[in-house]
């Protein structure tokens, strides 16, 4: 698949697999900054990207900043929707006890691309029965 990419900032690193069978893309800060705990921050990338129709890019955390920092991303798995031609911007979270330096060029979260169908609804009176049915949130129980 082919993407295209605009750089929007000096400097603006562009996204890329760190091994041959990664499925996701490591999306990079352009600036400098800190994020207190509790704190959220937008933060930029410098990029745009172009994604293919029938796609759409989810952007994730990544698990060493989760797991090291608390770091994490507020809306995740974000959304770059195929017709969406703006920088992609990235919701970080601080879910630790210390301020998080983040500095320009690090990575900060990755990109997944993936095939989506677009629906089609249609009503109807009634709806197939399942085991779960209409079981709210939590009702499988945790075993």
């Amino acid at each position: 698949m082919k993407v295209l990419v605009k750089k929007l900032a000096e400097g603006a690193k562009i996204p890329e697999l760190k091994h041959a069978w990664d499925s996701g893309v490591d999306l990079y800060a352009t600036a400098d900054t800190t994020i207190h705990p509790g704190e959220r921050k937008l933060l930029g990338t410098g990029i745009s990207i172009a994604v293919p129709q029938g796609y759409e890019a989810q952007i994730r955390p990544r698990s060493g900043l989760a797991l090291k920092n608390g770091i994490s991303l507020v809306n995740t798995p974000g959304t770059i929707d195929a017709g969406y031609r703006g920088e992609i911007g990235v919701i970080m979270i601080n879910h630790g006890q210390e301020p998080f330096k983040v500095e320009k060029g690090m990575r900060i979260a990755q990109m997944v691309f993936v095939k989506v169908e677009q629906p089609e609804f249609k009503i109807v009176e009634e709806l197939d029965e399942t085991s779960r049915g209409s079981g709210r949130f939590g009702s499988t129980g945790l075993k």
